[in-house]
């Protein structure tokens, strides 16, 4: 906040305390409200909406028409008025009737006034009205003005509230409820199935004083508020789940830098001098914060947005005395968390035992809360748009994320269907859980490999869970993106090791970092700063380590000293020429040869291979195979650069079939050029992570997956029950002449041999 909007500010906060304490009834204040501002702000008009009925109406003005006041009624999203209230956004405008949601109302007399700004006035995070000035002339405000705005606007909802303003209509719109169901759509970002109450992460905390006192006072709340909160950011990182040197730790860096940052401790210091209380000055800088975040593209800049939010609302609750979260106060019953966006730190506080879910109103694939709900095994629905208008706390709730969605007060018949198909989820993971030993190996007797995906520490524990074979992808990744900076060596080192230690005499293969294209991280830029077209395929993975050597040089010294005395698998992603892995396979002999100078313990043996995600590379296989151990096929990108598809994108998620002719003769072919080289070859990905994609796996030739530890009990199953020889006769058939449906006359060839159930 400037110095001439903290003294705007102040000197209209100071004439409306003094309203405010005034004996008049609240219309009579509304209308001695906007005089001081209009007056402060040399304002020609100044005018109140307030939400009745669903409606905003014109409940004050200074400068229009007098007998339009409870005249003038607006719809929510009807004009610039219901425009601000709908999106709860500022609009600052030079000419009002240029904006494609003006809407002219001729007994406001507006028709001479052409600039216009408004800001939403919030209560419970919902827009209960708007505060807005006009004058004659064009011109768009200056951010001293709005900012007053909108500071003045935090005070208007106080009195509003106080004055008993908002009916029972607008609770209803603010968030009450109804007992009627609801289901809500959003964003799968963790699947599972969950079933529990609702329980809000943050019961929001109601600032019951806006207008300080004095201010001094007010800021030493502050300050001793800040000095709480990062001692619970400490303790926090000395007590983390995930152990000491986990991702979790690094996360907890991210937050540290955040608590640290003199410019936000700025920010409220400033607010606090325009005559704000320590509450109402932190609400007014996350207010700023929210509104910046719906302007920003970028979801790694968005997530750490939100990792200042979370830091916010801790602040408040501290500075309030109101400390308690849902997890702090503890659950009692099997819930399922309902938040704007949620920091990781916080969802490690809550008892694994009870919490069963989580729902977000925003949250994305990547954001770091997904990364930790996933290695905790808790299903996490997000961008579910409007969330607080229809949950109640307490509420019963179903949530399957895998098919994104979640039934809000479902009736008896719903909740019976939903527990029933629970039950045989459940009885299936039993069943798959009870083939841990069970060596996957076919009805003709060939052994199949099946190993799992992992990237977090924790994630280990699942190769004795599930009985796999060994992790077949280790993401490498996850330890950068949750990390504030890059990753120091001995951190690497350090988890490197602990996973080899945990895994025991089973392999793992770790995957060099995939990193850059949607995958941006704040501290390593593209050097022309400017976000891509088309991620998926750009700037990433071994592309971004060749370019950034000393990257790759960092991970490779980790990864070989992690190693030492035993054997260790490395594999490049996204290789699309043979120079590439040439290249990187050059940066790990050179840290090799500086171990072996140093009388370092070296591997007992290193074995190379690669990720085929790039078709082009399919076509070198032959120039390629004699350099490397085994490859990996990754289906995931393979599938969007055969077709051209950004499975990202909702239209095309479910458009190309894995079962394709073309995706199966494409690894079919993969494999007949690699037979007899030496070359072990595998495949991973979610396709082999299901029952009858696994099978015209198989069918095709592919004996080695590596897939989520959850298709472990369910693939071993599937391999079981098969004739190799009799779905590759099959396989070799419906590939020389497809059929028009590939997935329905496999499913009747599985379903009529018992493969897999009807």
């Amino acid at each position: 906040m400037t110095t001439g909007a903290v003294d705007a500010a102040r000197n209209i906060l100071t004439g409306l305390h003094e309203v405010m304490a005034s004996r008049q009834n609240a219309q009579a204040k509304l209308n001695t409200v906007v005089e001081v501002i209009g007056e402060s702000l040399h304002s020609e008009v100044c005018s109140i909406y307030l939400l009745r009925e669903g409606m905003l109406e014109l409940f004050a003005t200074r400068g229009l028409a007098q007998e339009a006041v409870h005249v003038t009624r607006l719809a929510i999203g009807e004009g610039l008025v219901g425009t601000i209230a709908e999106r709860s956004e500022t609009l600052n405008l030079a000419e009002a009737a240029a904006h494609p949601d003006f809407s002219y109302r001729p007994e406001t007399g507006e028709e001479k006034f052409h600039s216009f700004a408004g800001v939403p006035i919030v209560r419970r995070e919902r827009a209960v009205g708007v505060l807005g000035v006009q004058h004659v002339e064009r011109r768009r405000y200056e951010e001293v003005e709005i900012e007053a705005l909108q500071t003045v606007a935090m005070v208007l909802s106080e009195l509003i509230t106080n004055a008993d303003l908002i009916d029972e209509e607008d609770a209803r719109l603010l968030g009450a409820g109804s007992n009627a169901p609801e289901q809500l759509q959003g964003l799968t970002l963790v699947k599972g199935l969950a079933s529990g109450v609702a329980v809000y992460h943050q019961p929001r905390v109601q600032i019951e004083h806006v207008v300080a006192e004095d201010t001094e006072a007010e800021r030493q709340r502050v300050i001793l508020a800040f000095d709480k909160m990062r001692e619970q950011i400490d303790r926090m990182a000395s007590q983390a789940e995930f152990g000491v040197g986990g991702e979790h730790e690094e996360v907890l860096e991210t937050y540290r830098m955040f608590a640290y940052d003199e410019g936000w401790t700025r920010r409220i210091n400033e607010a606090i001098d325009s005559g704000l209380t320590a509450e109402a000055a932190i609400e007014r800088v996350q207010q700023r914060t929210r509104m910046r975040m719906r302007q920003i593209d970028d979801p790694l800049l968005a997530d750490r947005m939100h990792d200042l939010e979370d830091l916010a609302n801790r602040l408040l609750r501290i500075v309030s005395g109101q400390l308690g979260t849902a997890a702090s106060m503890g659950l009692r019953n099997d819930a399922i968390l309902i938040a704007r966006n949620l920091g990781p730190a916080e969802l490690l506080e809550y008892d694994r035992r009870r919490l069963k879910g989580v729902i977000l109103e925003e949250g994305s694939l990547t954001s770091h809360v997904v990364i930790v709900a996933r290695a905790m095994g808790i299903p996490v629905l997000g961008r579910v748009r409007g969330l607080r208008g229809y949950v109640r706390e307490g509420d019963p709730l179903l949530l399957d994320a895998g098919q994104a969605t979640v039934m809000v007060r479902p009736s008896p018949g719903v909740i019976e269907a939903f527990e029933a198909r629970f039950a045989r989820n459940r009885e299936k993971q039993a069943a798959y859980a009870a083939m841990r030993d069970v060596r996957p190996t076919t009805r003709d007797g060939k052994r199949i490999m099946v190993r799992i995906n992992a990237g977090l520490r924790d994630d280990i524990a699942n190769l004795n869970l599930t009985g796999a074979d060994g992790i077949g992808l280790f993401r490498t990744e996850f330890q950068f993106l949750v990390s504030a900076t890059l990753p120091a060596r001995d951190r690497q080192t350090r988890l490197y090791r602990d996973v080899l230690d945990a895994a025991g005499d089973k392999p793992v293969v770790f995957r060099t970092v995939d990193i850059g294209g949607d995958k941006t991280l704040p501290y390593l830029r593209h050097d022309d700063g400017q976000g891509e077209d088309n991620p998926a395929m750009g700037w990433r993975a071994l592309r971004v380590a060749l370019e950034r050597e000393g990257l790759l040089k960092v991970q490779a010294r980790a990864l070989l000293e992690a190693a030492a005395g035993r054997q260790l698998n490395v594999m490049f992603p996204l290789v699309a020429e043979p120079w590439e892995f040439d290249q990187a396979k050059a940066i790990f002999d050179g840290q090799l040869a500086f171990l072996r100078q140093q009388k370092k313990q070296l591997p007992e043996a290193i074995r190379y291979g690669v990720m085929l995600e790039v078709p082009a590379l399919a076509e070198q296989l032959d120039v390629l195979a004699p350099r490397i151990s085994f490859l990996s096929i990754g289906t995931n990108d393979l599938t969007q650069f055969l077709f051209a598809a950004d499975r990202s994108n909702p239209k095309l998620a479910e458009r190309y079939d894995w079962l394709s002719p073309a995706i199966l003769r494409f690894i079919r072919r993969v494999v007949t050029t690699l037979d007899g080289s030496g070359v072990e070859i595998g495949v991973c990905g979610e396709m082999g992570g299901r029952r009858l994609e696994a099978l015209a796996l198989l069918g095709i030739g592919i004996e080695k997956l590596s897939i989520t530890p959850a298709s472990v009990g369910r693939i071993k199953d599937l391999i079981g029950k098969v004739d190799l020889g009799e779905v590759k006769a099959a396989m070799d058939g419906w590939l020389a002449q497809p059929p028009l449906d590939m997935r329905a006359a496999m499913t009747a060839w599985a379903i009529e041999r018992g493969i897999i159930g009807d």
